[in-house]
């Protein structure tokens, strides 16, 4: 769960922005849309959820590393954190 109030407005940002794509999927197909039509706005909608993901999955891994490294006395490096969210990205795409 996102904690800042930064991190939950982007978060819910994105969220509206899939049900909106939600939305325009369910009227292309009651609308009888072409299904390469529909094939890629539900390519996009994957694509919206993916991101999702990525940007929850980000703001944990930067709570939960922060939080534990100062635990410890230290602080999370965050070219590290960034290098891993790079990888994962690209597993979530």
């Amino acid at each position: 769960m996102p904690h800042s109030p930064a991190d939950k407005k982007r978060v819910l940002t994105r969220l509206r922005r899939i049900k909106g794509q939600a939305e325009a999927l369910e009227r292309a197909i009651e609308a009888e849309a072409e299904c390469g039509a529909l094939l890629q706005q539900i390519s996009a909608l994957r694509g919206a959820a993916g991101g999702l993901m990525a940007e929850v999955l980000d703001i944990h891994l930067r709570e939960s590393f922060g939080q534990r490294m100062a635990e410890v006395g230290s602080r999370p490096d965050t070219d590290e954190l960034d290098a891993i969210m790079k990888i994962l990205r690209t597993y979530l795409k």
